[in-house]
């Protein structure tokens, strides 16, 4: 690997570590409101609720309608979009979130080798879509583009779209993919995917229930944020010891049984 190369993978490795440690430190601040609404609700209960009520509106409401899984999702409850070869040895379980700029790191920093991977057949990957920055900031970025994401895989666009997605990806308090004139803009860039099919399927919100029976489970595997990238078990986007390269030998070791 050159020292260029070198120096980008450590760079986003290290953007990838602050945005942790950034949605970790919100989560904290978010813990703690609570915590003070809680103290609250002692001295005025019916006042506490309706707030939380409303806020709970502001953070991305549960959609309505029926659970509608994009074509070729495997997994429990059809929830996982897959990636490259069923008979692969290795299993990469990705979860995140397209309004997330840590996962935007870690695709900065892994994805020439999971493309090259998945590629050889070496290795598969499980993408798990969730809305996690709408609950936080609010908006509903990361639904609709979740389902837009859903729609390309409708397509069988899936792998390209999900680039496209984090290419454009607007700052974190820019709820700039909640347009989905925004994601059938962005579709132009995938060649075939821009059609009338397509089109409706993001502005129906085709997989919105989806999305968020998606995120339901992410809830409940208590993952501490996004991206939480599983191989074996272990969360490699956690792992400060984890590169490219490490990915690489450990998935064609496997591969060679």
């Amino acid at each position: 690997m050159s020292e260029k190369n070198h120096d980008a993978q450590r760079t986003a490795r290290q953007r990838l570590a602050a945005e942790r440690e950034k949605q970790k430190s919100a989560e904290r601040r978010r813990r703690t409101l609570i915590v003070g609404v809680t103290v609250i609700c002692v001295l005025a209960l019916a006042t506490v609720i309706g707030l939380l009520a409303a806020n709970s509106g502001k953070s991305g409401k549960t959609s309505a309608g029926p659970v509608v899984a994009p074509s070729g999702a495997q997994g429990k409850d059809s929830l996982a979009v897959p990636v490259g070869k069923d008979g692969a040895r290795s299993t990469l379980t990705v979860w995140e979130d397209f309004r997330c700029p840590a996962c935007q790191a870690f695709e900065a920093a892994y994805r020439s080798t999971i493309h090259e991977l998945t590629g050889s057949g070496k290795l598969r990957v499980e993408y798990h879509l969730v809305r996690l920055i709408d609950g936080n900031l609010g908006g509903s970025g990361s639904l609709r583009a979740a389902n837009a994401a859903a729609c390309a895989q409708d397509a069988g666009k899936f792998p390209a779209y999900h680039d496209v997605l984090y290419d454009n990806q607007p700052k974190e308090t820019d709820d700039a993919y909640a347009s989905n004139a925004k994601l059938i803009q962005l579709a132009g860039k995938v060649p075939g995917l821009d059609t009338p099919a397509f089109q409706k399927c993001v502005n129906d919100g085709t997989h919105d229930a989806w999305v968020d029976k998606s995120h339901a489970a992410f809830q409940a595997g208590h993952f501490s944020g996004t991206p939480t990238v599983l191989l074996g078990g272990k969360n490699i986007a956690q792992d400060r010891t984890m590169t490219p390269a490490k990915l690489k030998q450990m998935v064609e070791a496997a591969a060679k049984g």
